[in-house]
């Protein structure tokens, strides 16, 4: 089982691994955003009344979706400097506990704060479990289906209420940042923006549309506007796939 937490949300999939398919897969948005004891609370809800949550699991897996992160190259990482490595961008407290992923495929780590509410609970319910931040899976899935490429490439995880830009070239990851959006136009300011930045010409960089997305929804039809090159990332790049796979990117990517 994989949950993926979101103050805006929570997503489960349950993956039966000896026949390799999906057994159960469910999202729950909030209109705002919850503080991390009623998204404890909503958990905790859906353990106690959804029956496919209430079996053993041979394997349990915790992705924490949150803004609280930033990636360093692994030459210059050191455990001390945790605490440096997030306060240049990221609001944090003092209490916050900090730790970080490292990169299957990738000289980088992932430094972040998870929600340790919610870890004391999956540790309380299940004992043993692994947690990881979603730029972790998201990275190392999109390096991985780009390791054998040459090509320069924007892929764009989107979610509810934010999404991820990822600039690959030459199977080296060049960008990568998150955004919150509320409308369309948020949405397409910051990827012109970045694109901008990056001295990207929209009419000639592959842009990959991934997540909560596809071809009739307003993201994709102003992306395609503005950029001339705009896919959908085919199902057969997930590692597990059926007809609503294609909104939970992130999840399904994380066993």
């Amino acid at each position: 089982m994989s949950i993926q937490v979101n103050l805006s949300g929570l997503s489960f999939f349950v993956l039966n691994s000896t026949e390799g398919t999906i057994e159960y897969l469910k999202s729950e948005s909030f209109e705002k955003k919850q503080s991390p004891q009623n998204l404890l609370d909503q958990l905790t809800h859906s353990f106690n009344s959804v029956k496919e949550l209430q079996i053993d699991f041979a394997k349990v897996t915790v992705i924490h979706d949150n803004e609280l992160a930033t990636l360093v190259p692994k030459p210059l990482f050191d455990e001390s400097n945790l605490v440096d490595y997030l306060k240049f961008n990221t609001k944090i407290l003092k209490t916050d506990f900090i730790t970080y992923d490292n990169l299957q495929i990738a000289d980088i780590m992932v430094v972040y704060v998870p929600l340790v509410n919610i870890n004391n609970f999956m540790f309380d319910r299940f004992g043993s479990f692994e947690y990881k931040h979603s730029a972790t899976i998201v990275l190392n899935r999109v390096l991985t289906l780009e390791k054998n490429s040459k090509s320069a490439k924007i892929y764009i995880n989107i979610e509810a209420f934010h999404f991820e830009i990822i600039y690959v070239e030459n199977n080296h990851l060049k960008f990568y940042n998150r955004f919150d959006y509320q409308t369309k136009e948020d949405f397409i300011y910051y990827l012109l923006f970045t694109a901008e930045q990056l001295q990207l010409n929209p009419e000639e960089i592959q842009v990959v549309l991934m997540g909560s997305v596809n071809k009739s929804n307003e993201l994709y039809q102003i992306a395609y506007k503005y950029i001339r090159h705009v896919s959908l990332l085919p199902k057969d790049s997930m590692l597990y796939s059926n007809d609503s796979s294609s909104n939970y990117f992130t999840l399904l990517n994380s066993l």
